[in-house]
Order: C-alpha cells, then sequence, then structure tokens
C-alpha cells in the first residue's frame, strides 16, 4: 500500500492540471487517500491563491471526482487557508460555509507595509529583506518571533486540522547568516510555538516541498524539531505540498526513514471519514 498526501495543488490556484490528473497519478501510485487543499482566496492581488468565484466550482469539482473513484481511492475535499488576523482564517465564516473535510492552517503573511500590502515572508528574499526592514526596522529576530506568534494564535483562535509547513520561513535563513534555527532565541520560539500546538492537538504535517523544489535541506519542519514534536506527543503526517501530479510523494520514502529514526512509527491521517493513527514504513501506510 503506498503512502496518502492532504496538501496538494491544483488548476484552481497555483498548481498545474485537473484534479483528476492527480488521482490518476496517485491510483498509479496505489495511494489509497489523496486530499486536495487549493490555496483559499484572499482580498488581495496575489497569482496563486484561488479566486473566490471559483471555490464553489473547486468544492463541487472535487465531490465528483470523489463518487468516481470511490471505488480506487479515497478522495477528499480541503483548502490551505491563510491566517491573517482580522483578514482570514481557518475558521471564517466563508470557509466554514463550503462544508470542507478538512483545512490546512498556514501563515504566509507577517504584517503589513506601510501602503497596506502584506508581507509575504516564502516569495522573493527581496521582498523578504525589504519586510524585515521596514517593518521590524531591520531586526530579524523580532519579525522570527512574529511569525511564530502568529502561528501560535492561529492554532489557539483559529485552529485548523493540520498546521502547515511549521519552519518555512527558514527558506530565508541565507543558510544561517541572516538568522540562525540554532540560536537560543529561535529554538525558545520552537519550543513554545509546540507547547501550543501539542496543547490544541492538530497535526503537524512534514511537508516535502523544500527538499525537491531544493530550497531547503531539510523538510518543513527539521529533524530536530521534529525530535521535539514526537518527545510532546505532536501527531504527524506526511505531505508533498504538490503543484503538479509528479511531485504527490516526492522524498516520501526518504523521510519516512528518517522519521521513524526520531520515533515515528504512525501517521495521523483522513480515512474512512475519520481521524486515525496508522503504521507507516518507508513504503507507505498500514492496513
Amino acid at each position: 500500500m503506498g503512502f496518502t498526501n492532504y496538501h496538494g495543488h491544483c488548476y484552481y490556484c497555483d498548481g498545474k492540471g485537473k484534479p483528476a490528473e492527480y488521482l490518476t497519478e496517485a491510483i498509479r501510485q496505489q495511494m489509497p487517500v489523496y486530499g486536495f487543499s487549493s490555496h483559499a482566496p484572499l482580498p488581495y492581488a496575489l497569482p496563486w491563491p484561488m479566486q473566490e468565484a471559483d471555490s464553489r466550482a473547486y468544492t463541487e469539482e472535487i465531490a465528483r471526482l470523489k463518487a468516481q473513484y470511490a471505488s480506487q481511492i479515497e478522495v477528499y475535499t480541503g483548502m490551505e487557508v491563510d491566517f491573517i488576523p482580522g483578514v482570514a482564517g481557518p475558521k471564517q465564516a466563508r470557509i466554514r460555509r463550503l462544508n470542507l473535510d478538512y483545512t490546512i492552517g498556514s501563515v504566509h503573511f507577517v504584517d503589513f507595509f506601510e501602503n497596506g500590502d502584506p508581507w509575504e515572508i516564502d516569495g522573493s528574499h527581496p521582498v523578504f529583506l525589504a519586510g524585515y526592514q521596514q517593518i521590524f526596522q531591520g531586526n530579524i529576530e523580532k519579525a522570527i518571533r512574529r511569525y511564530y506568534a502568529l502561528i501560535r494564535q492561529m492554532v489557539e483562535q483559529d485552529t485548523p486540522d493540520i498546521v502547515g509547513h511549521l519552519d518555512k520561513i527558514k527558506i530565508q535563513s541565507e543558510e544561517g547568516q541572516l538568522f540562525d534555527e540554532h540560536a537560543n532565541w529561535y529554538r525558545e520560539e520552537i519550543d513554545h510555538t509546540l507547547a501550543v500546538i501539542a496543547k490544541a492537538g492538530v497535526v503537524v504535517e512534514v511537508n516535502t516541498r523544500g527538499l525537491y523544489k531544493k530550497k531547503s535541506a531539510e523538510p518543513y519542519p527539521s529533524y530536530w524539531i521534529v525530535e521535539r514534536m514526537h518527545t510532546l506527543g505532536i501527531p504527524v503526517m506526511l505531505n508533498a505540498d504538490a503543484h503538479a501530479p509528479e511531485e504527490i510523494s516526492r522524498h516520501f520514502a526518504a523521510v519516512a526513514e528518517r522519521l521513524q529514526q526520531t520515533g515515528y512509527s504512525h501517521f495521523r491521517i483522513l480515512r474512512q471519514g475519520r481521524w486515525q493513527d496508522v503504521p507507516f514504513t518507508t513504503q507507505g501506510i498500514g492496513a
């Protein structure tokens, strides 16, 4: 039996290809479950979120595919929802009205430029540098602390089912020159954030996109964070953050092996309509 993937985009947002193309590949890989999580709409002129007018068509298309492929694979409808205080979040009424199977809560933006534009922390590096200089007066520690404070606020006040790419901000670290994820203050932020996540009981994805896009040497989150998560009993799932059908299980076998080395033996997944813990190997999940 193969792996599962719940972090998958398609042509409704910035992914490539129709949802059916992802399912065809998932079936070829003997995946028992596949979840779609296109970027939820946002009130900004951005190239990657879904358009508000397309959100109902998205859920309806996935529902049709769920029925069409029911004998071959379980299909679930989710969204990756940005948390922006006062603007967007996983529990926002417009998201609840879609009756999704699950949400992935992610922080892509940290506060705002003077002109009102949100500061995107995982976009281009020049934009990242401009934001921490202009919004945080060049204090990178203050900027990073704010990022993790927003993740904690999301988990406590606008709780998603899954926390998305927990430490993705590390892609801007300039290989540790701009900030060091092993510095005491950084580890304090991680420990504080993991304590909040553990209390909430939500799932943290181990996201392989940084590896196969060559943006990071380890998944999101890094393995030292995964070790802390295991100590706290935080459940995990393995996700690809796929934006093309060929990406739906990239680096899964190698990362699964490393997760086993940290002590994890089970993934928490949505299957048969309920969240459950299932054993995994480097080949996928068990029965």
